[in-house]
């Protein structure tokens, strides 16, 4: 069974390429444009052990909201189809991950059902130039095309480098969880027989 996908998404304002592998090894090829973006998303691909490529042009004249939301949503969509119908997984997922004085909290349910809680402390408004409000609207973006439940809590954390990067290496964990074939799973795990 291949679990793989690839997505294009063009619209007036980007083009987004992702191709994903959930059972890689952890290879990534990412540029959007946007450095610090591609530096979470490429923590993503490797602590989840996905093959992971993302290639974006956007307006990033105008800002970079436009490319990060963009690829956050074909990244959902991505691992929205390569998942299939969800077939012999764990479909829960969660990690503790610490980045020096940080520590993040992430838990997923492969549920079909789109939906965020997301908790962090105020942060600088920008890291390099990255628009650090950006962040909850990732995970929205993500959450609402997988269609994923998602819970992310900074515990501890003060540095805005940090507060992000161990976000995404802590989901990543939890989606890796998540994915994960279970040989005692027998079908879809779910007492509805679909998820």
């Amino acid at each position: 069974m291949s679990r793989t996908s690839r997505v294009e998404r063009t619209t007036k304002e980007s083009s987004v390429l992702v191709e994903l592998n959930l059972d890689g090894t952890g290879e990534i090829s990412v540029d959007t444009g946007v450095p610090f973006f591609d530096h979470m998303l490429s923590q993503l691909g490797k602590h989840s052990g996905f093959n992971l490529t993302v290639k974006t042009t956007g307006d990033v004249d105008v800002d970079s909201h436009h490319t990060v939301e963009d690829s956050s949503l074909a990244f959902g969509q991505a691992l929205r189809e390569a998942l299939g119908d969800k077939a012999g997984i764990r479909r829960f997922g969660d990690a503790m991950v610490p980045l020096d004085e940080v520590l993040v909290q992430a838990a997923v349910d492969l549920s079909g059902r789109p939906y965020l809680v997301h908790r962090q402390p105020e942060i600088v408004e920008l890291i390099g130039s990255f628009d650090t409000t950006l962040g909850k609207h990732i995970w929205e973006s993500i959450v609402a095309e997988a269609r994923i439940a998602l819970h992310i809590r900074v515990l501890e954390g003060r540095n805005a480098h940090h507060v992000f990067e161990a976000q995404f290496k802590a989901v990543a964990r939890a989606l890796r969880d998540a994915v994960a074939l279970d040989s005692r799973v027998a079908g879809i795990p779910s007492t509805k027989g679909s998820l």
